[in-house]
């Protein structure tokens, strides 16, 4: 069937999860971190996606922002840096502010010329995704974000991507899922989405039951895809 309705994940996918330690570590007065911002920005996203898996493995959901603070502090004191608090206030006013990746305004605008379903589909929480979406000025491209508060449980729950079908009175072989991800990837092809991975690291493909249909460097073909 063709597609209809193209969703994106957010954070890694169209915004820079990375940015905000980059440009922390860019400021005057901020040596120190500057030697440790690229391990600070692994861990912190590692474990805030790890965080989210056993929440929703345990059944005890909170919030992205909470998981992201939870993430930010395990990261910052594996690196020795628990004890700067202006630090990590500063990150934390950071990740409000992401930037989107530099193909991401064009591709979503020459989806919508195509006359295509577009919206983001995140852990985030609205609020957070409000501010990614205002801050990167895509808000004019995306017919909706939705987020995963609306059914209390993290990727990559089948509820959560049942949320795409619902609003779009879509079937599922009419979606493109986008994510930067392989394992949520991996999960909505096994939900029943045509998939793209954007693996901008070259990571392996991971062992899962299902695999991403299309594997990208980026999100510039994505239109191609979208098909």
């Amino acid at each position: 069937m063709a597609i209809t309705t193209c969703i994106f994940d957010a954070y890694g996918t169209l915004f820079d999860v990375a940015a905000a330690a980059r440009e922390a570590a860019s400021e005057p007065g901020r040596d120190a971190f500057a030697k440790h911002w690229t391990k600070v920005a692994n861990d912190w996203r590692l474990k805030q996606l790890q965080y989210t898996w056993l929440r929703a493995v345990s059944s005890a959901h909170a919030d992205f922002w909470e998981v992201t603070q939870n993430g930010l502090d395990w990261a910052l004191e594996a690196s020795g840096l628990d004890g700067d608090a202006e630090l990590r206030e500063r990150l934390l006013a950071l990740y409000w502010e992401l930037t989107a990746y530099p193909e991401v305004p064009q591709m979503l605008a020459d989806l919508k010329a195509r006359g295509m379903n577009t919206a983001i589909l995140s852990n985030g929480s609205p609020d957070m995704l409000d501010g990614a979406v205002q801050s990167a000025g895509v808000q004019e491209f995306l017919d909706d974000v939705l987020s995963v508060e609306s059914v209390g449980i993290f990727k990559p729950a089948d509820v959560v991507y049942e949320l795409v079908t619902k609003r779009f009175g879509c079937a599922r072989d009419e979606v493109l899922f986008v994510s930067s991800n392989g394992w949520d990837a991996a999960c909505a092809t096994g939900y029943g989405f045509k998939t793209a991975w954007v693996n901008r690291a070259n990571e392996p493909v991971d062992r899962m039951p299902w695999t991403p249909a299309v594997v990208l460097s980026d999100l510039t073909s994505i239109p191609n895809h979208a098909k």
